[in-house]
């Protein structure tokens, strides 16, 4: 598989209801990059993320993955799919009646992984690299947004994916700690794996350069 064919959008309409979202959506992003989705709420950034986890359906046109396409994939098909994708949240979307490390816990059992050894050091592995590992008892509740969002970017990385979609992860975070889960992102994602985020934040834009994809009038524009 060549890296051109890592993620493909031919021809993509997207619809809710009776509602076209977007339309004519015509993208390809390769192994490796790092794309901002931009545009105000409501342009179909959301939307056109979840056409890739299989959240929101698509109405015609081809999307593919690794090679794989997305149209009309089945349920266990899609469980498959999500183990290759880490998906981090504007609210973080962690279990709030659970420690931080029961939360990634939760997600591992969920995921396949067997063997309570090799969990547990998956779950110390994946807190040192978010520099957590002194929270791994907390509950959500009890620690900061950025401590939550940097426990939601661990949980996206339990599998090991090679695309991480990120929909507004800064949305409810204030600038400083915005600026730190952007560290963080750009290290865990490094070389090696592709980050699609959708924003609005252009002081982030511009802090951390990336291919601007910008959303409008139901199609994109570079």
């Amino acid at each position: 598989m060549s890296e051109d064919q890592f993620l493909n959008f031919e021809n993509i309409e997207v619809k809710q209801q009776q509602n076209t979202i977007l339309k004519g959506i015509n993208l390809t992003i390769k192994k490796g990059e790092f794309v901002y989705f931009v545009g105000k709420t409501g342009s179909g950034k959301s939307s056109l993320l979840k056409s890739i986890y299989g959240d929101v359906g698509i109405h015609s046109g081809e999307l593919s993955f690794q090679g794989q396409y997305l149209k009309n994939i089945s349920r266990k098909n899609i469980l498959a799919l999500r183990r290759k994708i880490g998906i981090i949240f504007q609210d973080f979307q962690l279990l709030m009646d659970r420690s931080v490390a029961d939360n990634l816990k939760f997600v591992m059992k969920a995921t396949g992984w067997k063997g309570i050894k090799k969990i547990n050091q998956k779950i110390e592995e994946l807190l040192s690299k978010v520099e957590m590992t002194d929270k791994a008892d907390a509950f959500p509740h009890l620690i900061s947004g950025g401590e939550q969002q940097r426990v939601a970017v661990a949980r996206a990385l339990i599998n090991d994916p090679e695309l991480i979609i990120a929909d507004e992860p800064t949305g409810n975070l204030d600038p400083e700690t915005s600026a730190k889960i952007m560290l963080l992102l750009k290290s865990v994602v490094g070389d090696r794996k592709t980050l699609i985020m959708a924003t609005h934040d252009f002081e982030i834009i511009n802090k951390f350069p990336g291919r601007i994809v910008k959303f409008d009038n139901k199609s994109i524009v570079e």
